[in-house]
């Protein structure tokens, strides 16, 4: 899922305006973290030097009433009102130098993470499972479901140490010729039966702790959402959690459980949830840089 940021820059009082203040000189950017070359925008039309850096840009105009900045996957895109001189444009990227360099900065290293997470769906290509490698084996005469998936049983528990040296072998029932579409459909149900079974097992853990009942338990597909849950006891759990760390995939279970006692993000809903999970911060560190996996 691609991620943006946007920010408005004003010349006038008025509605939509998120950032206002009068024509002017350009303040002194503060200093911005180094940022890697070429910052530029494929459909770039114009450049600018912002705090030593060259950063081309695409530029329009449009009916807006405000300086509007948008730096994505592609780069910085800049929108100005029609009546609004090209050197006030420059004024207002050098004001937010700052804010555009760092934006720019966070989605060049989300990109970076995005490739080395991507997988190529082949005969000993790995994937993520439960926070640690597992290698793919195309072997159909190996698995007895033609089309299944079976861990090697010397590899694959809960308890196996991620610091092993060998890889865990995840054998898929397809033959050596499979196409990559086939390899990812039988690992994405793989996936998902692990999750279901662990899920079942760590709510009933945890909902025995916490003193709550979960009524249902389902998975969800959610892009944006690692979890929900609703006061009449219902959870949903995202499947590809069961790519994370036993501990990352407790806290989000914790966490929708928690609001089964209390349905907000209070003081009080965080004590919940440490009370069963006091190191739950650092648990939620894989989160924070997650990226799409699997796909």
């Amino acid at each position: 899922m691609a991620a943006f940021e946007q920010l408005a820059f004003g010349f006038e009082e008025g509605p939509g305006a998120a950032v206002s203040a009068a024509p002017g000189p350009a303040a002194a950017p503060a200093p911005a973290a180094p940022t890697p070359a070429p910052l530029s925008h494929p459909q770039a039309s114009r450049d600018v030097l912002l705090a030593g850096q060259r950063v081309r840009y695409a530029f329009r105009r449009g009916k807006r009433r405000t300086i509007g900045f948008v730096v994505g996957p592609e780069g910085l895109s800049v929108s100005a009102p029609r009546w609004v001189g090209l050197g006030e444009v420059e004024a207002a990227l050098q004001e937010k130098a700052a804010w555009i360099l760092r934006k720019l900065q966070e989605q060049g290293e989300r990109s970076r993470r995005l490739q080395s997470a991507r997988i190529v769906w082949a005969d000993g290509a790995c994937v993520p499972y439960l926070g640690r490698p597992v290698q793919l084996k195309l072997d159909a005469a190996g698995v007895s479901a033609p089309g299944g998936a079976c861990l090697d049983a010397s590899d694959g528990g809960l308890d196996a140490d991620p610091k092993a040296a060998s890889t865990p072998v995840l054998r898929l029932g397809l033959p050596a010729d499979a196409q990559a579409e086939r390899i990812r459909d039988v690992v994405h149900s793989w996936w998902q039966r692990q999750a279901k079974r662990l899920f079942e097992e760590r709510c009933q853990l945890y909902a025995q702790r916490l003193g709550v009942r979960v009524k249902r338990l389902s998975l969800s597909a959610a892009q944006t959402r690692w979890g929900s849950a609703t006061a009449d006891g219902s959870v949903r759990l995202n499947w590809r959690l069961i790519q994370f760390p036993l501990s990352t995939v407790d806290y989000v279970v914790v966490h929708e459980l928690a609001h089964l006692r209390e349905m907000n993000h209070s003081a009080a809903f965080w004590e919940v949830v440490r009370s069963v999970l006091p190191a739950y911060e650092q648990a939620q560190e894989p989160l924070k840089q997650a990226v799409p996996l699997g796909d």
